[in-house]
């Protein structure tokens, strides 16, 4: 008698256990991506910019709506970061990419990283949802301006409300982090499924907790200095990490004996 098919998840890929000084490393090499690249990369973070200051844009009625879509639009980062993995990808072959190989990076049958995008907008809706709601059940005095809401913040902690705000939300970004640390461009180069590239991901994480969280407070401080300058550090910062992330996967997964993805 045929037994029935295992539903056991796929076992994650092996990873290094990498120093924390490694993260400057990562970021040396991202920088040197950057510069081999100027014209693809900056547009990644140009891109983002533009999309900050359309959501603001957007949010002018509904100031308490701001916060959350602002978040959840940088929780999506690592999928819209596609294009800079490739560039580094190509790069460490020893070519010159250009705009084209962003365009092809997003062409090619990549449905995993499809499937990550897809979770990653959907967190991110749901941040936006609950951050709203949260605002709407609670908050009793309106809240029309960014210096109202920065005024609430600050004044009326007491309430629990801006603590719980900032937990969920740190809760979200954790589990996000933990998820897409590696897992998109270890789906962008290799045939790996989805279950598989994510497990990898969050034992990358788990096996290097000092490392991790160290680059974790990297990119947490990359965005706050590109919200700080009315999301100008975004066309430097987005490209600068999403080329240095490319390089973290490399020195933490071992990707031996795993084929590459068809080009």
């Amino acid at each position: 008698m045929s037994s029935p098919p295992s539903s056991a998840l796929p076992p994650p890929l092996p990873v290094r256990t990498v120093a924390p000084e490694r993260v400057l490393d990562w970021l040396a090499l991202g920088w040197r991506d950057l510069r081999r690249s100027p014209g693809p990369s900056l547009l990644h973070g140009l891109l983002v910019a533009v999309g900050g200051w359309v959501i603001v844009a957007l949010s002018q009625a509904i100031w308490w709506v701001l916060p959350g879509a602002v978040s959840g639009f940088v929780l999506i980062g690592p999928i819209l970061a596609t294009g800079l993995y490739e560039l580094s990808r190509l790069q460490a072959r020893g070519e010159q990419p250009g705009f084209a190989a962003v365009v092809n990076a997003w062409r090619r049958e990549t449905r995993p990283l499809v499937q990550v995008g897809l979770l990653l907008f959907a967190l991110g809706t749901a941040w936006v949802l609950v951050s709203a709601l949260l605002f709407t059940l609670f908050v009793s005095e309106p809240l029309r301006t960014p210096a109202e809401f920065l005024r609430y913040a600050a004044l009326h902690q007491g309430d629990g409300l801006f603590l719980l705000w900032l937990l969920l939300g740190g809760l979200g970004c954790a589990v996000v982090f933990s998820l897409t640390a590696v897992s998109p461009p270890l789906l962008l180069g290799r045939m790996v499924g989805l279950r598989r590239a994510l497990l990898t991901s969050v034992r990358a994480v788990g096996d290097n907790p000092v490392t991790m969280g160290l680059w974790a407070a990297v990119v947490m401080g990359a965005v706050v200095l590109s919200l700080a300058t009315a999301m100008l550090g975004f066309i430097v910062a987005v490209p600068l990490l999403g080329h240095a992330t490319w390089h973290a996967y490399k020195d933490l997964v071992v990707t031996d004996g795993v084929a590459l993805r068809n080009e």
